[in-house]
């Protein structure tokens, strides 16, 4: 698969006056909820009105979706507000189904994108299809995985597709439900920057109150569009319920959110330099994370050496590293003199980490 301007020949069609916007309830409750949220969502920004019929979910015994008999409602939605519908599936009977049900759009799970076999086996249900498909990232932060699973569509006479970046899973515990490694999604758009991609900061997040700071690094990141999982009850919703908003809290985020629109080489000039801005604010998070984990080692170490009465400060330990550091900074074109300096400075720090559990 190359990278083309028919890539996102979908997406400029609808010729948006805004950034895509997928929204709906994280499950498929009942009839009625399913048609209440769509009616209070009709007159907003949403394009796709979205719902979880088939739910899979880490343990058994939560709640797994209501099946196909949400697909009814789904067509009910579209009947009664013109709303455009969309759905996950997992399976090639998923696929059937909601095609049969005449659903618009398709997004396949990160549990799904993880394996080769389940996408091939959904690239030959969904083989020529003209529905929209797009693919989340798959738990783990493997950018040709990814890839991988969008080819085999594309393979497959699949035409219309895009990507939605959910985040990834891991052991450690942050305030991401979902670590967004926003480094990836860049790669990923330097790879394909004409495949539409979207981001899913529900998911990113686990909470409602995150929402729009993800949304808005998204943008800033030129991404295309937004998945929001939204409820006009989130906190008895049967799935997800933190991380749900309500229909006004999602039209007031819209309304919030900074759109940049390019109109002239000005306005182009602009968007790029916000862009690279962005970029370099994803980069000095990820500094600033790996430097607490690295203080927390650094503790970790203060301990052990209180417990063994031994000196804070390793002098051929510490000048054995720098040299390594000056030597590995000048692969990856930063000068000696920054090297030493950004260096001492970490050491500084470690150092006072140390002290501190020892005098304490």
């Amino acid at each position: 698969m190359k990278n083309t301007k028919e890539l996102r020949t979908w997406l400029d069609d609808m010729n948006l006056p805004h950034p895509l916007v997928i929204a709906g309830p994280c499950s498929a409750e009942t009839e009625e909820q399913v048609l209440k949220i769509a009616h209070e969502l009709k007159d907003s920004d949403v394009n796709y009105y979205r719902a979880g019929i088939w739910k899979p979910r880490t343990r058994p015994g939560n709640f797994e979706g209501v099946g196909a008999l949400g697909l009814g409602w789904l067509k009910k939605v579209k009947e009664e507000t013109g709303m455009k519908t969309c759905t996950e599936v997992a399976n090639a009977a998923h696929c059937k189904l909601a095609i049969e049900n005449d659903v618009d759009l398709l997004w396949i799970g990160a549990r799904s994108t993880v394996s080769p076999f389940i996408m091939q086996e959904i690239a030959d249900a969904l083989q020529g299809t003209d529905k929209i498909v797009l693919v989340k990232n798959p738990v783990n932060p493997d950018l040709a995985l990814w890839l991988g699973g969008i080819e085999r569509l594309y393979t497959a006479g699949i035409k219309n597709l895009g990507a939605i970046h959910r985040g990834f899973s891991t052991y450690e515990k942050t305030k991401y439900r979902n670590i967004p490694e926003w480094q990836l999604a860049i790669e990923f758009q330097n790879k394909f920057p004409d495949l539409p991609l979207i981001c899913d900061p529900s998911h990113i997040t686990g909470n409602r109150e995150m929402i729009q700071e993800v949304s808005q690094t998204a943008l800033d990141l030129n991404f295309d569009g937004l998945m929001i999982e939204t409820h006009f009850d989130p906190d008895n919703a049967w799935s997800d319920a933190a991380q749900q908003v309500t229909p006004d809290t999602l039209k007031q985020i819209m309304l919030d959110l900074r759109i940049k629109k390019e109109t002239n080489t000005e306005a182009a000039y602009q968007s790029s330099l916000d862009n690279l801005r962005a970029q370099i604010n994803v980069a000095d998070n990820q500094l600033l994370e790996t430097l607490g984990k690295r203080m927390k080692v650094a503790d970790q170490i203060g301990a052990l050496k209180k417990e063994k009465n031994v000196a804070v400060l390793q002098s051929k330990r510490w000048n054995e590293i720098l040299g390594n550091m000056i030597l590995e900074g000048e692969q990856k074109g930063l000068s000696e003199e920054f090297v030493l300096k950004m260096f001492k400075a970490i050491h500084q720090e470690s150092i006072n980490h140390q002290e501190k559990i020892i005098n304490g």
